[in-house]
């Protein structure tokens, strides 16, 4: 059994990829894959810029502006447990800063900082950014390599033996700070190297040219000045002491990605981000000025050819903020008692609006902000992108032994974004309409010019509102609710009412009168709540075909005799009859057509019904939205009285209308996704609307 368990790891490990990803070889065979690839010197901008394009892009028009998804943001690299969804505008402005920074125009030398209210995905953001780097380490195209030292087991130059020209070999001391190996060749032949590189390389998706302005750490410079010396100057003798390695950028093993986060001020201590002085060492060495004795593994330091995120970054003390001035503009930090120490990294910071206003405020932080290119991180201000969040975290996949019902996550999003927009300028148009307008649903008036329009007057929509962690705990709150757990299911009035009494104490939240107006907006999500669980019975109770098709055709029959000025044929009479003007009407006013428009109206679905004739197609119920909408309507209508779905909302109930309740039922289940118990509560709940005599359609 223990064998079989071995060989189902071993089937699904590659073997070759390990050793392809752990490759070593020498200085020289190092030139060798630079020669045939010289894309291995980009620098970290370049990686991380191609780590995003490695996984390709679509383009589409939201509110009429070119708009490009990158699938990068998507997480293929989890499966998607950190996608990141209706964020792409603020993600198109980190991809061409990443664009610039890699041609050299300038923004290589800035701190890209992610600026948002709580929640709104900018720490996944960076999350994404190190995970990105990462995978693509390990692929071909990103692979990167570092190399060590080959020295005494004192990390010292001596001769193997008395006398011996060659220096011992016997231990490996790998590079601090991850460099490439060729910051080891001497700057008078740099320009030459990069010269013939440069002619080779031809980059995908940019034209910024290879750079290497690196200068080796001070710990590598001891050790090349040290071999210089054994060697009387011999280059080629002292890389003989080079073991080159490919390296795979990791977190966990602090290669190429470090994270720094701020702690009490009483402990913080710069040389977090720099190193410090290994004090054990020191005896060793005989100085704590000797790079021997120094732990190069602060977070600038390891993070080195990847990403440094900073978390809450302007929460730092100011004495870190310095440093990073330098890390940015010079791409240089200064460890204790060395010079300066040239580092390669994209530095990311993130933090909330509170803090960056303080920054604002703070003259004597200009050079900083001078420093900075913020981008706003705004939460969804589209509904279909807000649900994403949700299903992603309370799908059926994740979410097993209790059912959700329809429309549970939909209402729960739906108040979170209307938190977030602003009230429309436009008179006659309700948040509700905007939000809908926002998400591609079509409104009479309203053009995408009109859609446009709506967002560009606004000034900050999206950077206020609910934040998806508080709807997130809602949901989880009602899923462990005493009423979920014995009825193994919950419904969008469960999560509405956790909503409604998590506001009496939300942290964040202190103005009653913000609190009041999102208890307005549930009420205006329960009133559309209840407009689709009606439309979703009324389409359950009229959804026998062969009747919705049998009315159609009447119809059609009697707008063509209409629309031709002929009669119809009275099929049980046999006499010719004028148009049934009352059965057309009937039809008609469930779409509000009015009196003086029905003429256009027939007319429009005669010629509808002829051109799909010359394309040698037929008309059916359902081939006219507008159409089957009145329809379905009409026949919810004829049959409501004959279902007696009043009658639900009373104990007693007949067998003929509980077997038309059920035939409803399973209607409700296979079409809109309802189990049993859940189905039964909307039918009971519609029931008690239709009781009290409100039976509006939607």
């Amino acid at each position: 059994m223990a064998e079989e368990l071995i060989s189902l790891i071993e089937s699904r490990l590659d073997r070759r990829r390990f050793q392809d990803q752990h490759w070593t070889g020498s200085f020289t065979d190092y030139l060798a894959l630079c020669q045939q690839n010289p894309g291995l010197l980009r620098n970290a901008y370049q990686r991380l810029y191609d780590a995003i394009l490695a996984h390709g892009c679509e383009r589409y028009k939201l509110f009429k502006k070119d708009c490009i998804r990158y699938h990068f943001f998507s997480d293929p690299f989890d499966g998607g447990a950190d996608g990141i969804y209706g964020l792409d505008f603020a993600l198109m402005q980190l991809v061409d800063f990443l664009r610039s920074a890699s041609e050299g125009y300038g923004t290589d030398k800035r701190i890209l900082l992610l600026h948002g209210p709580v929640g709104s995905s900018k720490s996944t953001i960076a999350r994404l950014l190190k995970k990105g780097i990462e995978h693509y380490s390990r692929t071909a195209d990103g692979a990167l390599y570092s190399f060590s030292w080959l020295l005494d087991e004192h990390c010292a130059v001596s001769p193997m033996s008395p006398g011996a020209k060659n220096a011992a070999m016997t231990h490996e001391f790998a590079c601090p700070m991850h460099e490439d190996p060729l910051v080891l060749v001497p700057r008078e032949a740099r320009e030459a190297l990069l010269g013939k590189l440069n002619e080779a390389w031809k980059p995908k998706h940019y034209n910024g040219r290879l750079r290497l302005y690196a200068e080796p750490d001070p710990f590598c410079r001891r050790v090349i000045e040290d071999l210089m010396t054994f060697y009387g100057g011999d280059f080629k003798a002292v890389m003989n002491h080079v073991k080159v390695r490919r390296i795979i950028v990791s977190e966990k093993d602090r290669i190429g990605i470090g994270t720094f986060q701020p702690k009490d001020e009483k402990n913080q201590d710069s040389t977090e981000l720099t190193g410090d002085i290994n004090y054990r060492k020191i005896a060793q060495f005989g100085s704590d000025s000797d790079p021997r004795a120094f732990n190069f593994d602060g977070e600038l330091n390891i993070a080195n050819r990847g990403v440094c995120e900073f978390i809450e970054l302007l929460k730092l003390d100011v004495a870190f903020l310095y440093d990073l001035l330098g890390a940015t503009q010079e791409h240089t930090i200064k460890p204790k008692k060395f010079a300066q120490t040239y580092i390669d990294e994209v530095i990311i910071g993130h933090t909330n609006e509170p803090e960056y206003k303080r920054l604002q405020s703070n003259e004597m932080m200009e050079a900083f902000r001078d420093r900075t290119i913020k981008i706003d991180v705004p939460y969804n201000i589209r509904l279909d992108d807000e649900i994403k969040i949700y299903q992603k975290d309370f799908g059926p996949e994740r979410i097993r032994n209790i059912h959700i019902a329809p429309h549970t996550l939909e209402v729960a999003a739906m108040w979170a974004v209307l938190t977030r927009l602003e009230e429309p300028k436009k008179s006659g148009l309700s948040l509700l309409q905007k939000l809908k307008l926002y998400n591609g649903k079509s409104i009479p008036g309203y053009t995408e010019d009109s859609v446009k329009e709506l967002k560009e007057e606004t000034a900050r929509e999206g950077m206020n509102g609910i934040s998806p962690r508080y709807i997130q705990d809602k949901i989880s709150n009602a899923l462990v609710g005493r009423q979920a757990i014995e009825e193994k299911t919950i419904n969008p009035f469960m999560v509405l009412n956790e909503l409604e009494s998590g506001l009496s104490h939300h942290s964040l939240i202190n103005d009653e009168n913000i609190k009041k107006r999102y208890r307005e907006l549930l009420a205006v999500v329960k009133e559309e709540y209840e407009d689709i669980i009606k439309g979703e019975v009324q389409r359950a109770i009229s959804a026998d075909e062969d009747a919705i098709r049998r009315l159609c055709a009447n119809y059609n029959e009697n707008v063509r005799a209409y629309t031709q000025k002929e009669r119809v044929k009275n099929r049980y009479t046999g006499r010719d009859d004028e148009p049934d003007e009352r059965l057309m009407r009937s039809i008609e006013d469930k779409i509000d057509i009015p009196e003086s428009r029905k003429d256009d109206f027939r007319q429009e679905i005669m010629n509808y019904i002829g051109a799909l004739a010359l394309d040698g197609k037929k008309f059916e119920y359902n081939t006219n939205a507008r159409l089957y909408r009145a329809l379905e309507l009409k026949l919810f209508e004829d049959q409501r009285d004959t279902i007696k779905l009043k009658n639900l909302v009373s104990s007693v109930v007949d067998d003929e209308t509980q077997a038309k309740i059920d035939v409803v039922k399973q209607r409700l289940i296979k079409q809109f996704g309802y189990n049993d118990a859940s189905a039964t509560d909307v039918l009971n709940y519609v029931a008690s609307i239709f009781a009290r005599g409100d039976s509006k359609g939607r």
